[in-house]
């Protein structure tokens, strides 16, 4: 597996607002594929001073399919395409996503069965994941590292699914007694993180997007 290379220092950029789901496209059609950090905001503005998309992409017009959670890692895609944007980031789509995640303690195929046939949340049935155990991947170094027991081991697993709940995966893990300590996203649909290193971004433009 391709090593992802360590995350860079944070650059500032200047940003008006928002991009509008609805303007017609100014150029042509983008696609960033951005590798965001652990500790930044999905989105490009925030009134509490924390890391937020403008501190590492300098691409106007462009806002998140979808999200991320500030303390996640790993894929995220923009677009100034509002129905690209849909296609990505609406549930009824369901635009399958590939999460590489570290869990504290190691998992039987039992233990995972629940995930494979869809575990039970508070808000309701989950649909069936594919989840399998995985070696270590080679990530970037987290700032700050993960906060690990030395008497409890962990593993890493691969889980994909295709909702999007909040901290849906996070709560998939807990509710089969193996909390979640890192979680990087690696793939949305067919767009994956290869050769994307943390806290940068790769550009497509027009026939370059599926």
């Amino acid at each position: 597996m391709k090593k992802l290379t360590n995350t860079p220092k944070p650059r500032r950029f200047k940003r008006k607002a928002e991009a509008n789901p609805t303007k017609p496209l100014n150029g042509p059609r983008r696609l960033v594929l951005f590798n965001k950090p652990f500790d930044v905001l999905s989105q490009f503005t925030d009134g509490q001073g924390r890391s937020t998309l403008k501190d590492y992409i300098d691409i106007a017009d462009v806002y998140a399919a979808g999200r991320l959670d500030r303390d996640s890692e790993g894929l995220l895609l923009l677009t100034n395409d509002g129905k690209l944007q849909h296609q990505l980031a609406n549930p009824k789509a369901k635009t399958s996503k590939t999460y590489w995640v570290q869990v504290e303690g190691v998992p039987s195929d039992e233990d995972l069965a629940p995930l494979r046939k869809g575990v039970e949340l508070k808000d309701g049935p989950c649909l069936p994941a594919k989840v399998k155990p995985i070696n270590p991947p080679d990530l970037w170094p987290r700032t700050p590292p993960v906060r690990e027991r030395k008497t409890i081991p962990t593993s890493w697993l691969s889980i994909t699914i295709k909702e999007g709940r909040n901290r849906q995966v996070r709560r998939m893990t807990a509710a089969i007694g193996f909390p979640t300590l890192r979680l990087v996203r690696y793939q949305i649909g067919e767009y994956t993180l290869k050769g994307i290193a943390n806290g940068e971004y790769q550009q497509l433009v027009d026939d370059q997007i599926a």
